[in-house]
């Protein structure tokens, strides 16, 4: 495999004189402390794939010939940071020095592209091969940004837990760290709180789907009629924590408040303003959009969300946890004599002020407990809660204030990288939802707005995000085509020490998605949309989203 074939692209690559190290029968695994995890995970991939049994070292074998040896190394971590990694191929054998843990498990990543696209797959398909080469080599390489992150909505439409393993795996092999789970919404609640069962009970299912995006031009809708559910017990949410961490992946979990919560309220009334709003007949959402049924600003509802995010935080150690704040239409608080009372009491301004107490009480909540708030833009409105990160996901503009203000930061506008939204404006699209976004589109975002580049405030960017709504993408098969190839072109976007975006050699990345990352994607079973449009299949004139010209809200 060519060394200019590499994706994201390392930040140096310098050509080895010697002959290539040609992995065999002999060759042995050599993991020194701290580098257990990412030998498993080698062995676990590579010897399938290749037919290999990659022995630990013998005792009849001296030097480091036939060897692929992980270290750890300070001086590494000093120079590149925890997640850099220098990996030096010789005809003798390979050798990853990370600076971390984590440095080591991304050398190995582009050890696996070196080997060639043969190496993705689970069993050994290279029969009649010469032999497993790596081209000598030197590589120097470490990520722009700390939080490279793809979020996977599962309350629209679920995705079973094996499916998310698998999205962890296609993270991991595109050296993204964050995999950020939306595990509620107004259409379903998708993890299990053992004291509180209703929620996945009744929470967990919808009687119907609307089919496509919610603006159809006037015509009527038209409805999946079957039932749509699923849950993830905690067991299933350990399993996917863990199998996340082995590959230095987090996984940050989203329960969202007070709105998008109607789920919720539809298992348990309580949570709803039952003075202004016959909870007690409410049903899990069926449409799509925004519901206006929102969670009572109670103090049952705050003992309600403490004892839920108790359960929550035995399961995710991620340092954040996310409460999602966004699009939380104010029509109850406004007519609820309860949520007014409260205003008096609180001494607020009005409802936005109501929601940002809402934010900022489980803020303090969760810094009481070593963790830290994270939500979408919206809780800037009526001010920030004094510890909160913030995800930017209407444009730039909630970003640049947050980060001005102190906050961190997570890009993730979806004018650029909503991976739900259309990736071509012909009518072929599956569901033409939102903005046209191609696959250049996403090569040329910048994380880092122009307003605080070389600022101090520019630390605050903690990196960016891509988002995979999930309203129009009821299967696997519907989420690849929407996140494929344009997911690989933001990896290399966050990872990688690229130039302005419109000095970005976009023909450069093409070209390497041609030669190999392609057969990449082939291998690992990714069913991405094609460069020249959409598979027949995947063609769906019959169904019209949103016309051009505009965008949805997030949805």
């Amino acid at each position: 495999m060519p060394l200019t074939d590499l994706i994201p692209a390392p930040r140096s690559v310098a050509p080895g004189r010697g002959p290539d190290f040609v992995l065999g029968p002999e060759s042995r695994l050599d993991a020194g402390p701290g580098t257990e995890d990412t030998a498993c995970w080698l062995r676990s991939t590579l010897s399938p794939a290749t037919g290999l049994p990659l022995l630990p070292p013998g005792a009849e074998q001296s030097g480091e010939a036939g060897t692929v040896r992980l270290r750890i190394c300070e001086t590494t971590g000093a120079r590149l940071g925890p997640e850099g990694y220098v990996l030096d191929v010789t005809d003798d054998g390979v050798r990853i020095t990370g600076g971390g843990p984590a440095g080591v498990f991304w050398g190995a990543q582009t050890l696996r592209q070196l080997l060639g696209p043969a190496a993705y797959r689970r069993a050994n398909s290279a029969a009649g091969s010469a032999g497993w080469r790596v081209p000598a080599a030197r590589i120097e390489d470490a990520p722009r940004f700390s939080w490279r992150g793809y979020m996977l909505d599962v309350a629209r439409h679920f995705t079973p837990k094996d499916g998310v393993l698998r999205t962890v795996d296609l993270l991991a092999a595109h050296k993204l760290n964050v995999l950020h789970l939306h595990l509620t919404d107004d259409q379903g609640w998708r993890i299990e709180i053992r004291h509180r069962p209703r929620l996945t009970e009744t929470g967990g299912t919808r009687a119907r789907s609307l089919i496509g995006h919610r603006g159809r031009q006037g015509a009527p809708p038209l409805w999946d009629e079957r039932a749509h559910g699923g849950r993830y017990t905690q067991d299933d949410l350990r399993e996917i924590v863990a199998y996340a961490a082995a590959r230095h992946v987090t996984v940050v979990p989203e329960i969202d408040v007070p709105g998008h919560s109607r789920a919720a309220i539809a298992a348990h009334p309580e949570l709803g303003n039952t003075d202004v709003v016959d909870t007690a007949s409410m049903e899990v959402w069926t449409e799509w959009g925004v519901s206006r049924d929102v969670l009572a600003p109670s103090e049952t509802v705050l003992r309600f969300y403490e004892a839920v995010l108790e359960e929550v935080l035995e399961i995710f150690p991620s340092r954040f946890v996310h409460l999602g704040g966004d699009e939380c239409p104010k029509d109850q608080w406004r007519a609820s004599a309860a949520a007014q009372a409260r205003i008096r009491e609180l001494g607020l301004t009005g409802e936005d002020a109501l929601q940002s107490w809402f934010i900022g009480h489980f803020d303090r909540w969760l810094a009481a407990r070593g963790r830290r708030l994270i939500g979408w833009d919206e809780i800037l409105e009526g001010g920030l809660a004094e510890g909160a990160a913030v995800s930017s996901w209407r444009g730039y503009a909630g970003g640049i204030a947050a980060a001005r203000a102190g906050h961190d930061v997570v890009m993730c506008p979806e004018q650029q990288v909503y991976l739900d939204h259309r990736q071509d404006a012909g009518p072929e699209e599956p569901v033409p939802v939102g903005y046209v976004r191609t696959l250049r589109d996403v090569y040329r975002f910048e994380p880092v707005p122009q307003e605080l580049a070389g600022t101090d405030r520019e630390r605050h960017v903690l990196g960016a995000q891509a988002n995979m709504w999930t309203e129009c993408t009821e299967n696997q098969q519907r989420v690849d085509y929407q996140t494929f190839p344009r997911l690989v072109a933001f990896a290399e976007v966050v990872w990688s020490a690229l130039p302005a975006p419109h000095r970005r050699d976009f023909g450069d990345f093409e070209q390497r998605m041609t030669r190999a990352h392609y057969a990449r994607l082939d291998a690992m079973g990714v069913d991405y949309r094609p460069p020249h449009g959409p598979h027949p299949w995947q063609r769906r004139p019959g169904v019209r989203g949103r016309p051009a010209g505009g965008a949805p809200p997030r949805v």
